[in-house]
């Protein structure tokens, strides 16, 4: 199935409702996403919730990555599909396929989500940065808006197969990165990808949590 806009803006809509009836803590920092043009959402990653939940605030349409084993057979391969999901392995950087849409994507004027740490935090501490999100920011020299989920890994673990509808999960969407301010541009290869990934993750670990009387 090829991308369905209808699809896409359903379910949108429904994430939507999910988080903000269910789950809504603070949301900060939206006027820091570009309303038009490409950008990069780079955040914390420690539940499954976190890609749909950090673009469920923003009326434009992002496109997420996935694994490549979640493409089975049935619904669930065909809703990806359909919402625009980039297949990938877990050696992201090495995926050339997923490489040629991510930056056809970002080239198109695009919003991308991408999670540095590559996999999800087990206890919600932040993880060292790989070099996957600094080879794609390298070659596509896009604006990224450092971003960071709280709660998420109490809302919904590793382990857990049910969310705990009793928390609330808190986002902050951060000053925009712009290229000069990520890329030393004086290496090649994978020693300037992870320096680049490095500073992202550190602008992510700047990010403090609202301060709200929610949990």
């Amino acid at each position: 199935m090829k991308f369905d806009k209808k699809i896409y803006w359903v379910s949108f809509w429904l994430i939507r409702s999910f988080y903000r009836n269910l789950l809504l803590g603070d949301i900060q920092g939206l006027n820091n996403v570009p309303r038009t043009g490409s950008i990069i959402l780079a955040s914390n990653h420690a539940s499954h919730l976190d890609p749909p939940l950090l673009g469920c605030n923003i009326l434009r349409i992002v496109t997420y990555f996935a694994r490549k084993t979640l493409w089975k057979p049935g619904i669930g391969a065909a809703w990806m599909d359909a919402v625009g999901a980039i297949p990938i392995d877990r050696d992201g950087e090495s995926d050339i396929s997923a490489m040629k849409r991510t930056l056809m994507a970002l080239k198109n004027g695009g919003v991308l989500t991408l999670f540095p740490e590559g996999t999800r935090s087990p206890d919600g501490q932040l993880q060292t940065a790989k070099p996957g999100i600094g080879l794609i920011a390298a070659k596509s020299q896009t604006a990224i808006v450092p971003c960071r989920i709280f709660n998420a890994h109490k809302a919904l673990s590793k382990e857990s197969k049910l969310p705990n509808l009793n928390l609330a999960i808190h986002i902050v969407y951060g000053n925009p990165l712009l290229p000069c301010d990520y890329d030393p541009g004086k290496t090649a290869g994978k020693e300037r990808y992870q320096q680049i990934a490095d500073n992202i993750m550190s602008a992510i670990s700047k990010i403090q949590r609202p301060r709200l009387k929610a949990i």
